[in-house]
């Protein structure tokens, strides 16, 4: 069984992805405030000796768990992993338009570090390894280079859609209500 289940907060916030393990635990330790989707995942336990009844557990495939309410977790940046930076401008190279698979793609700082750039969200794209080291340390303006898109910094639901591309519709319907609106359609 390789189902993510996504764990939410009871506030609706998402906190992260979680095995069917996990998820059975806060159901057996009565964590669950409220379930959301519609097709649950049944995982089976063993047989009652006495009435020979094998017991189950539905899994829902969005938890809210019970307890602290996870504060300041939309405040933070998410982690900055090429597999997710990748997938935020769809394994395509900013400058070329060029869409290759991972071993072929680079990270690149629009402002170099060198010239002071942070390797950060906003200041870095997916680049093809010609076109990276085209620009090498300069901006694209100083070679005519053209940047085909706006780095920005994916806000934690959106870094969940990256992190996770096996994600059942409910999730997905859930998860890019919390993005901002100019880019749900592109995840």
């Amino acid at each position: 069984m390789s189902a993510l289940i996504l764990r939410i907060n009871v506030s609706g916030q998402p906190t992260g992805w979680i095995g069917w393990r996990e998820a059975a635990l806060l159901y057996a330790k009565d964590q669950v405030a409220w379930t959301l989707g519609d097709e649950p995942l049944r995982v089976y336990g063993g047989i009652n000796r006495v009435s020979q009844t094998r017991s189950y557990l539905d899994l829902h495939p969005i938890v809210a768990a019970k307890g602290v309410v996870g504060r300041g977790i939309y405040d933070t940046v998410p982690p900055l992993i090429n597999r997710e930076l990748f997938r935020r401008d769809r394994h395509t190279c900013m400058y070329c338009l060029t869409s290759l698979a991972d071993r072929h793609l680079t990270r690149d700082h629009v402002i170099p570090m060198s010239r002071g750039g942070q390797d950060v969200w906003t200041n870095v794209v997916t680049a093809c390894r010609a076109c990276n080291q085209r620009k090498a340390d300069r901006l694209p303006q100083e070679i005519s280079m053209r940047l085909h898109a706006v780095p920005y910094a994916p806000n934690y639901a959106e870094w969940l859609i990256l992190r996770n591309r096996n994600i059942q519709a409910d999730q997905m319907t859930f998860l890019k209500a919390q993005c901002p609106k100019e880019r749900r359609d592109k995840l």
